[in-house]
């Protein structure tokens, strides 16, 4: 603590520069009574020369006690502490040299507080709040800013009290323990420097503003023929994003089509904007109408007419449905119906989903006029609207008219003879079925590959047709089957492909008499083909990851026998049909069985040369075979990359004699090799 010397050496110089300026110190001025604090203890504001450089807090308070008359002694043992450097370069006013040393007191962490008229209280910020500092009743903005420590309560009459504390919260200095809530009054006590508290006064009364503050309605009346609801959709498609929030969320605008106006809340400093923009929009015009053919590259005409059309008609029943007024003159249904009196205006709907995920757009709808119309001669489609119908058209045609995935099946027909010691003919071959699917080789088997339809083996390279693999993998090898077709078939995405393997036969299905002539009686009959044999229909669904789904219809017919139906021989036709929906990945081998038939035969040896007796004494033999229809599928998926999609008939084609003709035919470029030494010298087979 500084000696008692020190302090009034102290005392003696700050007095004699008070006594120097005294003679130029202008007239005293009153203080003001709606400023209580230390800066109105003084009865005249005089002039004073503050020149304290490196003083420490003993010399600070004291200068303090010398300005405000007043005693500060009353103080805790121990306080923070600092070196203080406090010069003012002309003399100042006796009340903001006290404001001065208040305000670096307190970033100093010590707060003063007035005790009565004669003491004053020098304690830690931190417990400032609780020492009873002054309380502002009235505002805050009349007294010079400074960090002097007060408290005011702050009573809000539109925000809630919650709100504005967590916001206030950064705003104040933490030392003096924040504000404190009064949720039933609505109102908070703040203690903290009367700076802040001036901050924290401007800030809520730009806040604490009813919602509709400067809102006012205005009511737009429209004279050249538009439609209020057509005006307002307008409206929000162009009052998107930025724009709508530099208008605020309170704007809004709404359609009265019953007195044909539009209902406009806003801030009238936006007035100007929407004049201008309903003045534009409030003109009469008949639809910009036009037409455009659209050619497609991959896609049906008529399969992407019926899409367009369910979108066009479900858009316009979803308007109708949530607002009949929005219904455009000249729509189906359309009606006008009067608003209930009070009744605030229906909001417009904005476009189905369909249209949003497919064009992308939140706010484009079709207009009353849009037609479209599929031309399959040319496949293209034909369209009719406005310019916006037609470019939400094309939009929608490019991400229809893509190349669906396609897929190559081959397909190996077998007919296996069964013998008693087997079951089926799928046993009969020796084959290993898991789901469906041949494995023992394939991707299944130990040092073998598929990749994109191409079968690696050790030693063996290359796209192997269906039939060897077959050849390959089965076993045992035995002469009970044979292949009886081998077709491949190339169908897309959900198409379904057929192959039928078999005959026709007359079928008479109708017949005629007529008289006439010297033999009486002439019979006419109507004949049909009819197929008989094995049809195979497979619908594929191919995925993205290689996968694919088959939809497989079998269907087997043959002749079991015949039988005469007035006169007219007709066959028994025995038919078999099954359904399957299997999964594969592209280059699985997929097998199917179970049409199975029997057949009887008989043979006789004969004994001798003597053909009655030598058949009666001979041997006879009867067996009965039952014999399966083995079907055998591999779909491979094509990547559209002839190169790669076309290995397996290039394959084919090299086993040919003509092959180099044929290339040449598919490739005029193509130029065949030279001849060999040894093709030159041995004839050609």
């Amino acid at each position: 603590m500084t000696s008692l010397f020190a302090r009034l050496s102290l005392a003696v110089l700050v007095s004699g520069f008070v006594c120097s300026l005294r003679a130029q110190a202008p007239a005293p001025l009153p203080t003001n009574p709606a400023q209580p604090g230390l800066a109105a203890a003084a009865a005249v504001d005089e002039l004073v020369q503050v020149k304290l450089p490196d003083a420490d807090l003993e010399t600070i308070i004291s200068a303090l006690e010398i300005y405000t008359g007043r005693v500060a002694t009353l103080r805790p043992a121990a306080l923070p502490t600092a070196t203080y450097n406090l010069q003012f370069s002309r003399p100042v006013p006796k009340s903001e040299a006290i404001l001065a040393i208040e305000t670096v007191l307190a970033l100093n962490g010590i707060g003063v507080v007035p005790l009565g008229d004669k003491f004053l209280k020098i304690v830690p910020l931190t417990q400032t709040r609780v020492e009873a500092p002054e309380t502002i009743t009235g505002t805050t903005l009349d007294r010079p800013p400074s960090g002097r420590a007060a408290s005011k309560v702050f009573q809000l009459e539109f925000l809630r009290v919650g709100e504005v504390v967590a916001l206030l919260q950064g705003m104040l200095n933490p030392s003096y323990g924040g504000p404190v809530q009064l949720p039933n009054a609505n109102a908070a006590l703040i203690t903290d420097s009367v700076s802040n508290l001036q901050r924290v006064e401007l800030l809520l009364q730009q806040l604490d503003k009813p919602v509709g503050a400067g809102m006012r309605p205005k009511f737009y009346q429209l004279q050249n023929g538009a439609k209020a609801s057509d005006v307002v959709q307008k409206l929000r498609t162009i009052l998107t994003g930025t724009l709508q929030v530099q208008l605020g969320q309170a704007t809004t605008y709404s359609a009265d089509d019953r007195t044909n106006q539009i209902i406009l809340v806003t801030d009238p400093r936006q007035y100007g904007f929407f004049d201008d923009l309903i003045a534009k929009l409030d003109i009469r015009a008949d639809p910009n109408t036009r037409n455009d053919v659209i050619y497609l590259n991959h896609a049906k005409a008529v399969d992407v007419v019926n899409v367009l059309s369910r979108i066009i008609s479900q858009q316009t029943a979803a308007i109708q449905r949530q607002n009949p007024q929005s219904v455009r003159p000249g729509q189906p249904g359309a009606q006008t119906q009067p608003s209930a009196p009070g009744a605030p205006p229906a909001a417009l709907p904005g476009p189905t989903a369909a249209i949003e995920n497919i064009v992308g757009g939140a706010s484009n709808e079709f207009s009353s006029i849009m037609t479209v119309v599929n031309d399959d001669r040319s496949n293209s489609v034909v369209v009719s609207g406005t310019a916006d119908d037609i470019r939400l058209i094309k939009e929608m045609i490019t991400k229809l008219d893509i190349v669906l995935a396609q897929v190559r099946i081959e397909v190996v027909i077998a007919e296996v003879t069964i013998e008693n010691n087997h079951e089926s003919g799928i046993s009969a071959l020796g084959l290993k079925i898991d789901g469906d699917k041949l494995v023992g080789f394939s991707g299944a088997a130990t040092g073998v590959a598929v990749a994109s339809g191409v079968v690696t083996r050790p030693g063996l390279t290359g796209p192997w047709d269906l039939a060897t693999e077959i050849a390959i993998n089965t076993t045992p090898r035995t002469g009970n089957n044979s292949i009886v077709s081998r077709p491949a078939i190339v169908t897309s995405h959900g198409k379904p492909g057929n192959i039928f393997y078999g005959e026709t036969r007359p079928v008479v299905v109708g017949s005629t008499t007529i008289p006439g002539g010297t033999t009486g009686l002439t019979q006419s009959s109507q004949v049909q083909q009819q197929e008989i044999g094995t049809t195979l229909t497979v619908t594929p669904f191919i995925g993205q990851d290689g996968s694919v789904q088959l939809d497989i219809v079998q269907d087997v017919s043959d002749v079991t026998g015949n039988v005469t139906v007035d006169g007219n021989t007709q066959y028994i036709i025995g038919k078999r049909k099954s359904t399957s929906y299997v999964s594969a990945k592209t280059g699985d081998i997929l097998v199917l069985g179970g049409f199975e038939k029997n057949a009887s035969t008989s043979s006789t040896s004969r004994l001798g040369p003597i053909p009655i007796l030598g058949d009666l004494f001979g041997t006879r033999t009867k067996n009965k075979k039952r014999q399966e229809l083995i079907f055998f599928l591999r779909p491979i998926v094509l990547t559209n990359d002839s190169a790669h999609d076309n290995q397996e008939a290039m394959r084919q084609i090299e086993k040919m004699p003509m092959r180099d003709a044929i290339k040449q035919e598919l490739d005029p470029k193509f130029q065949p090799p030279a001849p060999s030494v040894l093709e030159r010298i041995l004839p050609k087979s």
